[in-house]
């Protein structure tokens, strides 16, 4: 079955606010939605959703009732999505990020790590997490902050992907580092990761579908806690994953759209977390917690 994407060419601004009623029409769907800069002299922009191609009629009419109000005027354009690891592809050539006193590279980028980085080695692979979208350089920026400044015994990486966030945990500090996945690749992949980063003890990788698992009592309560996933399946887990948090730990959550971190606060207050600091990255943000 093709992946279709769905999407509309307009502003910069205009592809802001389309976003905001992509976000409201499909929040509830997981369905990936984005913007995309196509020319910057003529301010030529696309608001684009990804879907599978048999709910392609109905996504279509949801979004064309969603811009009706202010945005009817846009025609909605259809592209069918080439079977190609795009992850791989994507990576091919990125530049080493920095995020702080971390610097995320690939192999052919060794020679790019200065002598007060925290380097950390990642080549293209089936798993999320390079660290070049804002999701995952705000989770490093952040971890950076909330390590260096509270007490840290222990954490948890719910969601690896790569492992990005667990080794840069570990690399900080010498804590034990729980690292989860619902994903057997992804887990196999992080794991592939961990070696190559010379950091075979003190990760441990397990792939466990649910707050269920007992691995999660085995090695809990965390003082850190990490979530890099997306909104919806962050607020469900709000109960479950503060369950896990020990007195006075931290939590660190993204994957997150800037309109959607209103609905994200309010699942973990509920669970009696407190907000510490938002950090804004590319219409993306990453959230700190604690319990107090």
């Amino acid at each position: 079955m093709s992946e279709i994407r769905l999407y509309v060419t307009t502003t910069e601004k205009d592809a802001e606010a389309i976003l905001d009623l992509m976000t409201l029409a499909f929040e509830e769907d997981d369905l990936a939605i984005a913007t995309t800069e196509i020319d910057e002299k003529k301010d030529i922009w696309e608001a684009s959703v990804y879907l599978m191609g048999n709910v392609e009629h109905e996504v279509c009419g949801r979004l064309a009732d969603a811009l009706k109000s202010g945005f009817g005027h846009l025609s909605i354009h259809r592209e069918v999505i080439p079977d190609i690891d795009w992850i791989a592809k994507s990576l091919e050539g990125l530049k080493p990020v920095r995020a702080g006193r971390f610097l995320v590279h690939g192999s052919h980028d060794r020679d790019k790590v200065q002598p007060n980085d925290i380097a950390i080695e990642i080549d293209a692979g089936q798993a999320f997490g390079t660290g070049h979208h804002g999701t995952t350089a705000g989770c490093l920026e952040m971890i950076e902050q909330v390590v260096r400044s509270r007490r840290v015994r222990n954490a948890m990486d719910l969601g690896t992907g790569s492992g990005v966030l667990a080794l840069a945990v570990r690399k900080l500090k010498p804590v034990p580092v729980l690292a989860t996945d619902i994903d057997p690749i992804a887990t196999r992949v992080a794991r592939d990761n961990v070696r190559r980063n010379g950091v075979a003890e003190g990760i441990m990788l397990e792939t466990a579908t649910g707050f269920h698992s007992t691995v999660f009592r085995k090695h809990g309560p965390f003082d850190l806690i990490i979530a890099n996933i997306l909104a919806r399946p962050l607020m469900k887990m709000a109960p479950q994953l503060a369950a896990h948090l020990a007195p006075g730990g931290s939590v660190i959550l993204s994957g997150i759209l800037a309109a959607q971190r209103w609905k994200v606060l309010a699942a973990y207050n509920g669970a009696h977390l407190r907000h510490v600091r938002t950090i804004w990255r590319n219409g993306w943000v990453t959230i700190h917690l604690d319990r107090p």
